[in-house]
């Protein structure tokens, strides 16, 4: 199945599109094509330097995964400090429920997080070699995605909303039906319609919804499936002046792994970012962390 950071991926660069139809004014004209390059260009630069601000801020993610339906059952409610380590993220738990994991457990995961710091800085490594190769790869398949995302959706522009308090372009992408995918996810691209909410004034996405309305196979349908009726949505918001990150994930979707049917209902709330900088800043941090026996991002 595709990774939620795939997902997430898609939804970003969706918003790129509405820079082919939404025009400055709620009535007005439509852009001219030079006003168009100009505000898709500022729309791409900004979220390439998004992108590349989230490789160093660390955040509180807490993970809620329910059963179906408006009020459905939590079956799982975990806490996680996410922490950029060179090559991804390291995961640590601060919390399973409402109970806060042991002093020592979470001494151990930050340990673990300082020898992972510690072995970004050492590129010969084999271990860091395989470790960044993946990540490389990850990226790369998130630049087909954003390539694909241009030519994949006819675009409507609906109109203006507030939103979050942001006076957004909102926007319905439905599929192409002349594109030609090159990949697995550019191929799941042809398989949804998604409407955005776009700030007007920083060209940044506010909310991007996912709708999947043809079944998307996988292998053939071998390998599984992922059923239409799936919905994902990522709301963002400005954690420091000029960059925007998520707030907030949710996810719905039933599938088949194998012979398998499987469904998921999960969101994912963001919060607490704070810059740690690259593996050898984001490193002193936590062997000061291990000293202190404190840390700022939370109580263990």
């Amino acid at each position: 199945m595709p990774k939620v950071t795939s997902k997430s991926a898609a939804l970003v660069a969706l918003a790129s599109l509405f820079l082919s139809l939404a025009s400055a004014r709620p009535q007005a004209q439509p852009p001219s094509e030079s006003e168009l390059r100009e505000r898709s260009l500022r729309l791409t630069a900004n979220q390439h330097a998004d992108d590349e601000a989230l490789e160093q801020y660390e955040r509180i993610e807490r993970h809620v995964t329910r059963t179906s339906g408006a009020n459905g059952r939590v079956l799982d409610d975990k806490t996680y400090r996410i922490v950029p380590n060179g090559a991804g993220t390291t995961k640590i738990l601060v919390k399973d429920g409402d109970r806060p994991v042991a002093p020592a457990e979470y001494r151990d995961q930050l340990q673990v997080l300082a020898e992972t710091l510690a072995l970004a800085l050492k590129p010969n490594d084999p271990r860091e070699k395989a470790a960044y190769a993946k990540y490389e790869k990850r990226k790369h398949d998130r630049a087909e995605l954003v390539d694909g995302v241009k030519d994949a959706f006819t675009v409507k522009w609906l109109g203006r909303e507030s939103l979050n308090g942001h006076d957004c372009d909102v926007i319905q992408l439905d599929p192409n039906p002349n594109f030609h995918a090159r990949t697995t996810l550019q191929d799941a691209l042809t398989h949804a319609t998604a409407k955005l909410w776009v700030d007007h004034a920083a060209d940044q996405l506010v909310r991007g919804e996912a709708h999947i309305v043809r079944d998307v196979s996988f292998g053939g349908g071998i390998l599984g499936k992922l059923y239409r009726g799936a919905v994902f949505s990522m709301d963002q918001s400005e954690i420091a002046p000029g960059v925007w990150l998520p707030a907030r994930y949710q996810y719905d979707y039933m599938g088949r792994k194998f012979v398998f049917t499987f469904e998921e209902h999960r969101y994912i709330e963001v919060s607490r970012y704070r810059r740690v900088g690259p593996p050898k800043q984001a490193l002193a941090m936590v062997q000061d962390e291990l000293s202190s026996g404190k840390s700022p991002a939370g109580d263990p």
